[in-house]
């Protein structure tokens, strides 16, 4: 068990050590624009080539084709709404001569970001326990993986609320919280659920999930970004796509 747990831990801790990437540079309407746009290609990368695939396979070994289509469009269709509805619980972005205010905009895409994450590394550090309690060697390379993945997610937290507040110690706790949501939530749902779960239940959480961070992504950071600085945020878009993909095909 401990072994598992201390695994699980690594890897929740590796998003607090790309949180530190980003400080190491001033903050300008450059980096806060980039960064929120690296964020929105990090998170939609890992929603549409990473979390939705895997989850369809899994709905095809028991469902038809149609079937595991409709069950994973509406859990994906549930999250968005999810996110949606928390949106509105997040501060309003000022207006300033008609264009939204850049730090305030940084400050909502950061917290949303942070807020999603964390619903994503809840269910994920669970099935990282779950696997290395089964299998201590799938364990390892499971929490290897999600670990290398989780360096981005550091920085898709930590790049915009350091633009937006200026504060070092601030952004990197933030990050570094929002990692150790995956072990903190997968020791109390051990706790609690192990050999309650079903796999079908923790696939609909990350399919869930994936809606969230899509809707995060294309409704607060990317047209955050873009408001602030179109070629900035196009840019770090990209990067982040990239990023994501390759460490996707890599560790797949």
């Amino acid at each position: 068990m401990w072994t598992p747990l201390a695994m699980t831990i690594l890897a929740g801790l590796s998003t607090g050590v790309g949180g530190l990437i980003p400080l190491l540079v001033p903050p300008s309407d450059r980096l806060m624009a980039g960064s929120m746009g690296f964020a929105g290609g990090v998170m939609l990368t890992v929603s549409l080539a990473d979390l939705l695939p895997g989850a369809l396979a899994v709905y095809r070994q028991s469902l038809p084709p149609l079937p595991a289509a409709l069950a994973l469009v509406s859990l994906l269709c549930m999250g968005m709404g999810l996110a949606a509805l928390m949106g509105r619980l997040l501060p309003d972005a000022p207006a300033r001569t008609g264009q939204p205010d850049s730090r305030a905009a940084a400050l909502r895409g950061a917290m949303a970001a942070g807020l999603a994450l964390v619903l994503h590394n809840l269910p994920e550090g669970l099935l990282t326990l779950f696997a290395g309690v089964a299998d201590p060697k799938l364990g390892a390379r499971m929490a290897l993986a999600i670990a290398l993945h989780n360096l981005p997610e550091g920085v898709a937290v930590a790049a915009p609320l350091y633009c937006a507040t200026g504060k070092r110690c601030r952004s990197a706790l933030a990050a570094l919280a929002s990692g150790l949501a995956e072990p903190v939530g997968a020791l109390l749902a051990f706790g609690v659920l192990y050999g309650r779960l079903s796999p079908g239940f923790l696939n609909g959480m990350l399919v869930l999930v994936a809606g969230v961070m899509c809707w995060v992504s294309t409704a607060e950071l990317i047209p955050g970004g873009l408001g602030v600085h179109r070629g900035a945020a196009v840019g770090g878009m990209a990067g982040g796509v990239c990023l994501m993909l390759a460490g996707i095909a890599c560790l797949g």
